[in-house]
């Protein structure tokens, strides 16, 4: 607590933070459950690693084209509400997979859970990097990965320990999905009706980044700028992105995350992968959690050392952080997906594995992405830069999860088996071997270049900071009636 009482605004209301941290933890719980059961919809809907791939590849697609919706409607409305509709919209979607007959309506059961998690991601970071001063942003958001973290945890291992049973006859993966539709209703609810948004703005929003354009459209009153029309909405927006993508610090990031986001995304063959290898439900289920649980830590401890290194070292500890971690995913993978002997008898070895990688492959979000991204825009759009950061990345990172499974039956020889049940439960080692190799380059290669794509940053971060420091400021100074961030 003491170091949140240093670290965060001082008008944060810590109820408001705690409904933020919730709906983000049951963001990561919803997102956990599909990748949890991929064993048993394969066997109900009689699927393909490459069509599970699909299902992935759908909702992050969609999430991407529709995640600067969530930089318009910021814009305009409290972010509270903008949180409330999303984890809403998944609920909804989570709650149609878990009747789903067909696998069309899995299809768009995931494309709808697509657009709420685009509404909400964004919305959530940028109400992180407003609630927290700039020296202990690093912390703020490797809290939120920490509580996302902890969420992912619940509702893998709740999804992978209910899947071997039914309830009231209904089979334990569909009843997964309905306990996890009645939460995330739920929370939602509360955060848009108790949530209060840090900053919510006093004065009508400017439509331009020269701060005269911005003065000279806030001159109506707040009654005609709430009947402002969507043409006037998206006109903004579109200010606001092209503003946004100048930046080059923005743009490095960007690259680099094209190709860290496909090492993410491959991430969710894990469970698969560990049930073909002969894990049980029980086994493959403890052998995640000491991976999220090691994850949890690692995105605080990344967002701690980010922080600290940086006071060290300012304008190259962040990055420093980032390249350290991106490229830890490199050595870690090849010991966990090749070298360890694929056998269901070693799981203290597995354990010990998944532990190490979820300390370090995840701080790049909490150490740097983030609490950079919040420093090198103008404060007014922050929500878009965390729109356009998710729109660009997951289109190409949406091409993960159809990779593995192309590389795994196309390149390494994964077979469907021939009695119609595609794990069979002794595991299947010709599989899990296949299996392993692609998810093993789909993580590898990216992360590489990622580490490496980090080094441009040395050149741009500190320029761009500036810059948007001294728009910010000469705003506040000249239009008293503009809102500043006294927190930068």
């Amino acid at each position: 607590m003491p170091l949140l009482q240093r670290t965060m605004g001082s008008g944060m209301s810590s109820m408001s933070l705690v409904l933020i941290n919730l709906a983000a933890t049951m963001e990561r719980a919803d997102e956990s459950l599909l990748p949890a059961v991929y064993k048993e919809v394969s066997e109900a809907f009689h699927l393909s690693p490459s069509q599970l791939g699909v299902l992935t590849f759908v909702r992050i697609l969609v999430q991407a084209l529709c995640s600067p919706l969530a930089g318009l409607l910021a814009v305009r409305y409290n972010r509270s509400s903008v949180i409330g509709l999303g984890t809403l919209l998944w609920a909804f979607s989570t709650a149609a997979l878990a009747v789903a007959v067909s696998f069309t309506q899995c299809t768009l059961s995931r494309a709808v859970n697509g657009v709420g998690l685009a509404i909400v991601i964004p919305a959530l970071q940028s109400f992180i990097a407003d609630s927290y001063l700039e020296e202990g942003r690093g912390v703020g958001f490797g809290l939120l990965n920490l509580v996302g973290a902890i969420g992912g945890i619940a509702g893998s291992l709740t999804a992978t320990l209910m899947a071997g049973h039914t309830y009231l006859g209904v089979p334990g993966w569909r009843t997964a999905f309905l306990v996890g539709a009645v939460a995330s209703t739920v929370i939602g609810c509360l955060v848009h009706t108790q949530v209060r948004d840090p900053s919510a703005p006093t004065a009508p929003p400017p439509t331009s980044l020269s701060c005269q354009d911005s003065h000279q459209s806030n001159i109506k009153d707040s009654e005609e700028n709430t009947r402002m029309s969507i043409r006037s909405a998206w006109r903004e927006s579109s200010v606001a992105m092209k503003a946004v993508l100048k930046v080059p610090t923005f743009q490095v990031i960007i690259l680099q995350g094209l190709f860290g986001t496909l090492a993410g995304v491959a991430q969710v063959f894990f469970t698969m992968w560990l049930e073909l290898i002969g894990f049980s439900h029980k086994a493959t289920a403890s052998l995640l959690g000491v991976f999220y649980i090691g994850a949890a830590i690692g995105v605080l401890l990344g967002g701690w050392m980010g922080d600290k290194i940086e006071r060290i070292l300012p304008g190259k500890g962040r990055i420093m952080c980032a390249q350290f971690s991106s490229f830890m995913a490199v050595p870690t993978s090849f010991f966990l997906l090749v070298l360890l002997p694929q056998d269901a008898h070693k799981w203290a070895l597995f354990a010990e594995i998944f532990l190490l990688m979820g300390l370090t492959i995840t701080w790049c979000q909490s150490c740097a992405n983030n609490p950079i991204f919040a420093e090198v825009v103008p404060e007014r759009y922050r929500t878009m830069v965390y729109a356009f950061d998710r729109a660009i990345e997951l289109s190409f990172g949406a091409l993960a999860a159809p990779a593995v499974g192309i590389l795994a039956e196309r390149v390494f020889g994964y077979d469907i088996s021939s009695s119609g049940t595609i794990i069979p439960d002794s595991g299947s080692p010709a599989a899990a071997r296949a299996l392993s190799r692609g998810v093993f380059w789909v993580i590898v290669i990216p992360s590489a270049i990622c580490s490496l794509l980090y080094t441009f940053l040395y050149f741009t971060y500190v320029k761009d900071r500036a810059e948007a420091r001294a728009y910010d400021h000469s705003c506040c100074i000249k239009y008293s009636n503009l809102s500043c961030d006294s927190r930068v």
